[in-house]
């Protein structure tokens, strides 16, 4: 499979890129040149795009696309709107019209709710329940992951259900591997998926 990692430089999507290059090629988006080199190690073949622009050429000759990328916590709220919400959007919009099916965006917990959620997350949350949205419409094979509260410990390599749960953990490396995990396979096309660190392996929770 030829895969499309958008916000590849992220915590989450280089652990993407590790997990998927080893089978896949992986063509890693960023927006630095010198960013390269650390994705080039993982096995990927980075290119420079700019989610605030035009990338639609990253998506020649891709079977697949997953979307990692976020504003990250120290921007304020344009960038919010920018990336997590347009950004996303605008890569709804050219996976349709180059005919690439595949599409999973890695979410969050409360999406589209950002009501149930503290207030200084109301706009992220917002921002991804929209993109969420645009990706439900859009007709495409898609897999919505919407984790809990990332932290940076060791994977486990386990998860279970989380949609009744805002006190639960996942790890990053965790959420990695489920977007791996969910990639090819077609029983979780249309699918969202609310997850946390649990006690049943990603492949038997899938």
């Amino acid at each position: 499979m030829r895969i499309l990692v958008l916000g590849a430089n992220g915590q989450i999507g280089r652990q993407i890129v590790q997990r998927l290059s080893p089978t896949n090629f992986v063509r890693a988006m960023v927006r630095k040149a010198e960013q390269f080199d650390a994705l080039e190690k993982l096995g990927a073949h980075p290119i420079i795009g700019d989610l605030e622009k035009d990338f639609s050429y990253a998506y020649d000759e891709i079977d697949a696309v997953v979307f990692s990328a976020g504003s990250g916590g120290n921007t304020g709220p344009d960038k919010t709107i920018a990336v997590d919400q347009e950004g996303a959007i605008r890569a709804i919009e050219t996976a349709k019209a180059k005919g690439v099916r595949r599409f999973v965006i890695v979410s969050s917990i409360l999406a589209g709710e950002p009501e149930k959620g503290p207030a200084s997350l109301a706009l992220y949350l917002e921002a991804k329940g929209k993109a969420d949205d645009a990706l439900l419409a859009s007709g495409l094979d898609y897999t919505i992951l919407r984790p809990v509260t990332l932290t940076d410990d060791a994977g486990t390599g386990k998860v279970d259900d989380a949609s009744s749960s805002l006190q639960k953990t996942i790890t990053r490396a965790d959420v990695a591997a489920f977007a791996a995990a969910v990639l090819p396979e077609e029983k979780t096309f249309g699918k969202i998926y609310t997850f946390a660190n649990g006690e049943t392996p990603i492949d038997d929770y899938l």
